[in-house]
């Protein structure tokens, strides 16, 4: 997918997938391939999950 901007969740990588869940553009850090969604809805299908040391979500 040809997608360009920032990511917005880090706003500091080039985004390289779009979230098809809630749209966000998203970097390859902050994109799960497993699951085809960003960081952000990644730990809302898994509750408790971080997806990092920097960012951690937990609904």
């Amino acid at each position: 997918m040809s997608v360009s901007g920032l990511c917005q969740i880090c706003e500091s990588r080039p985004a390289q997938e779009r979230c098809p869940n809630c749209g966000t553009l998203a970097c390859e850090q902050h994109y799960e391939e497993g699951l085809g969604l960003c960081a952000d809805c990644a730990a809302q299908a898994q509750p408790g999950r971080e997806t990092d040391e920097t960012d951690t979500y937990q609904f």
